[in-house]
Formats: structure tokens, sequence, C-alpha cells
């Protein structure tokens, strides 16, 4: 007799009424205005400004931080994490101390403290070290608010990425090092050609988490007057007070952006795991990914075309012809 569980059904069921209440409330839910009875989250007001120029803009310069962020923070945190696992204690050091550095102060500050750069350095110069000048810059001019967020975001990621790139890179057995340079391979071979392909099963999902992240952190950027996502909705909110569906609409293009970028993390993930043991993936990912694969089997279905296992022949007594 199976097991009975009645603990089971009963949270299930709080589950299920629960969810119907929320998708009731947000759905369905009215409040009267002016007299007038409306949509409690206004949804058509969502509708009027979710393809709107201000918030398309706002996810342009979202997306462009990201991308900046993660490219430079990425080529960052393999140089930091060679370095760090380098036998010159000085070299060493001196990434230690970056990443004590980037790791122990918030992402907020760091934005601040670049945008407002210009009051240490009003003009930045370079030259011979500690001798003559010979280009002048003016800080306000070329650190602009873009910039300023692409540096804070940029340096901040790349201690992060240097941790899990040099947990990856010593994940792998050392007797692969031993024995590329057993034949004449130097550092720099062993690394780009042995250590790095086998590190990077381990270090591409946590870097793909670091990409999502990144995206939701580039709405710090609005402290330091860049016009992303988050900014332009609240441009917008401040002007007609419409603020829960604005920030409705900024929240959903962070799901939709999310969304995809979980997709593809699978597809990296999965290319990069072959040969051992592939997480499960989530039911919801597996199902989209499934239903645009022409090529794969829909919920356990089988591809049309695809030979079935023979089954074994019937008897003569079990009604075979």
């Amino acid at each position: 007799m199976p097991v009975r569980h009645p603990g089971r059904w009963v949270a299930a069921a709080v589950i299920v009424v629960l969810a119907a209440m929320l998708f009731h409330s947000v759905a369905f839910s009215t409040v009267v205005r002016g007299g007038q009875t409306e949509s409690r989250f206004q949804w058509n007001v969502v509708g009027q400004y979710f393809f709107s120029s201000p918030v398309l803009h706002g996810l342009w310069y979202t997306i462009l931080l990201t991308i900046i962020a993660m490219a430079a923070g990425i080529m960052l945190g393999v140089v930091l994490a060679v370095m760090r696992l380098s036998p010159n204690p000085l070299l060493s050091g001196a990434a230690w101390v970056y990443i004590w550095f980037f790791r122990g102060t918030p992402v907020l500050v760091q934005l601040l403290f670049w945008f407002n750069i210009s009051y240490l350095f009003p003009q930045l110069t370079l030259g011979v070290p500690f001798g003559p000048a010979l280009v002048h810059l003016n800080a306000n001019t070329l650190v602009t608010s873009f910039v300023a967020a692409a540096l804070g975001l940029s340096l901040n990621e790349g201690a992060y990425m240097s941790e899990i790139v040099r947990a990856g890179i010593i994940s792998v057995d050392p007797g692969q090092t031993e024995a590329a340079q057993s034949i004449g391979m130097g550092r720099l071979q062993v690394l780009r050609l042995i250590v790095l392909p086998q590190a990077m099963r381990l270090i591409i999902p946590p870097t793909g988490n670091e990409v999502i992240s990144m995206l939701k952190t580039t709405s710090l950027a609005s402290a330091v007057l860049v016009t992303e996502l988050l900014y332009s909705v609240t441009l917008i909110y401040a002007r007609t007070y419409q603020t829960i569906p604005l920030l409705l609409v900024a929240s959903l293009w962070y799901l939709i952006m999310t969304s995809i970028l979980m997709v593809g993390q699978y597809f990296v993930e999965r290319r990069y795991s072959r040969g051992a043991a592939r997480p499960r993936t989530p039911w919801a990912v597996r199902f989209l990914i499934e239903m645009w694969s022409p090529r794969r089997p829909i919920l356990g279905m089988p591809v049309p075309g695809q030979m079935e296992t023979p089954q074994p022949p019937m008897r003569h007594d079990e009604g075979a012809p």
C-alpha cells in the first residue's frame, strides 16, 4: 500500500488557494478613484508606457551597462585570479588588496566616488612617472555619469569574478599542469590550453548568476543620474504620480531580461558540462527550451520519426496470430 501524505495535500491546497487569491487581487481587484472604478494596479497605464520611448531608452542603457561591466569584470577577474595564484608575493599581495577593498565597500559608495572624482582630481594627467605631465584632461568632461557607473560596476565585478575564476582554476587536478609542463609548455600556455578549458565547467554557472545579478545591480546607476530603466520610469512617475504602474513596467522588463538570460545560461552550462553530470533544469525553463526546439521531445513525447525501441515478440498463447 502506498504511504499516505496528508500534510503534502494540505500544503498544496493552501498554496493553490493563496496563488488564486494573489492572481485575483492582481488581475481583477478594483478601487474607486475620483468617482470612477478602475483597476487597482492600473494595467492600462502599464500597457501605455511599456513600449514608450523613455522606457526603451532606459532599457538600452541597462543592457549596455550590463555588457560593459561584465566584459570588463570577467577580463579583470581572470587577470586578478592569475595574479592571486602567482608565486610572486608582490603580485599575489596586490591582487589580494584589490579584492579586499572592492569586496569590502558597497557598490553604491563606489559609484558615488567615481561620480565625484573631480573633487579629488580636477585634472587627470598622463606623463612620465614623478616627472613632467604630457597630457592634461578635464575630469568633469572625461568621467561622465555613464562612465562613472561603468567604472564602478566593472571594478567591483572584477573583484568577485577573480574569486570565481580562482576557484575554477584550483579545482583542476594539479597533475594536469605537471603533465603539460613535462612536455615543455610554459605557464601561460598551460593556463590557456589546459587549465582554463577544464575550469570553465565550474566557472560558467556562477558567472551566469553574476550576469543576472549585474543586470539588476545597474539600477544603482540611477544614483549617479544615468537614465537606465529604473531612473527612466522614476522620471515618468515623478511627473504623472503613477508610481505603482511605472514600477510594474520596470519589474516586468527586468523579469523578461532575466528569463532570457536564464535560458542562455542553461545552454552555455550544457555546452561546457559535456561528459559530466548535468544539473537538473527548472521545469519552466525546460518546457520553454523543449517547446522551441524542434529536435527535442516536449514533456517526454517521442520525437517524430525517431525509431522506437523494439518490443520482444509475443508468444502464441498470449494472443499473437
